[in-house]
C-alpha cells in the first residue's frame, strides 16, 4: 500500500504518529461516544457530527482519528468485544466453553439492541474481536474440526445468538397481539387440511417455552451439529 493510500482497515493505521502534541481523544473515547449515542438513538443516529458534539469537539477534527463511519463502525464493534468477560483459557470442554461465549454475546447485544445488523455484516477485527475469536478457536482446538471449520463454526455460531436476539427483541417491541394474530391465523389455515404436517406439528406443541428454555435448546442443537456431525 503505498503511503498516500488510505487502508480500507483502521487497524492497520497507527492511532497516533508519537509525534507533535499529545492528542485530544483516542479511539476507544470516540467509540465510546458512538457507542452512547446508538444506545440512547440507535445505529442510524450515528454521525461523525454527533459524535463530536458528545464529545466537544470539531467534526472535522475527528476525521484524523477516524476517517471513515465504517472505521467508526469497527472501532464500536470492538469496544462491545471488550465486553466479554472470558477466562485466560478455556476449560477444555468445547460445549461449555462455545456455551459461555455464546450467552456472553447473547447479553452484549441485549446491552446494545442497535448491535446485530452490525456485527453480521462486518466482522471484528481489532484487539478484543481477535482475543474472543482466539478463545473460540483454543476451545475447539481439540476438537476433528480443521481451521477452515473452526472459522466456520465461529460465524454460524454468531449469527444464530444475532438472528435469536434479534427475533427476540422484535417480538418484545410488537408484543402480545402480533403473537395472537399469528395463533389466529394458523388456525384458520390448518383447518383447510392443505397443510397437514404443519396441523400435527401444532397440535403437539405446547404453550411456548420461555425465551431463555428456546434459545438454550436451539444453541446445544447448534454445538452439536457444528462439531460432532
Amino acid at each position: 500500500m503505498s503511503s498516500g493510500e488510505e487502508s480500507e482497515l483502521i487497524w492497520l493505521r497507527p492511532e497516533h504518529s508519537g509525534r507533535g502534541p499529545r492528542p485530544a481523544h483516542t479511539r476507544v473515547s470516540i467509540a465510546r461516544a458512538a457507542v452512547d449515542i446508538a444506545d440512547r438513538e440507535g445505529l442510524d443516529a450515528v454521525s461523525m457530527r454527533k459524535v463530536a458534539a458528545e464529545l466537544g469537539a470539531g467534526t472535522m477534527s475527528l476525521y484524523n482519528y477516524v476517517p471513515k463511519k465504517e472505521h467508526l463502525f469497527d472501532l464500536m464493534l470492538d469496544l462491545l468485544a471488550g465486553e466479554y468477560d472470558l477466562p485466560e483459557q478455556p476449560s477444555g470442554d468445547w460445549r461449555a466453553d462455545l456455551t459461555l461465549l455464546a450467552h456472553q454475546l447473547r447479553a452484549v447485544l441485549t446491552r446494545h439492541t442497535w448491535a446485530t445488523t452490525l456485527i453480521t455484516h462486518r466482522p471484528g477485527l481489532g484487539p478484543n474481536g481477535l482475543r474472543v475469536t482466539e478463545y473460540h478457536l483454543a476451545a475447539l482446538a481439540e476438537t476433528p474440526l480443521d481451521g477452515p471449520a473452526k472459522m466456520e463454526a465461529f460465524a454460524q455460531l454468531t449469527g444464530y445468538v444475532c438472528q435469536f436476539t434479534d427475533w427476540q427483541q422484535r417480538s418484545t417491541a410488537t408484543g402480545h397481539r402480533w403473537l395472537t394474530d399469528l395463533v389466529r391465523y394458523l388456525q384458520s389455515v390448518t383447518a383447510t387440511g392443505q397443510y397437514p404436517h404443519l396441523a400435527t406439528a401444532l397440535a403437539q406443541s405446547a404453550a411456548p417455552p420461555a425465551p431463555d428454555t428456546t434459545f438454550e435448546r436451539g444453541l446445544q442443537r447448534l454445538l452439536t451439529a457444528l462439531v460432532e456431525a
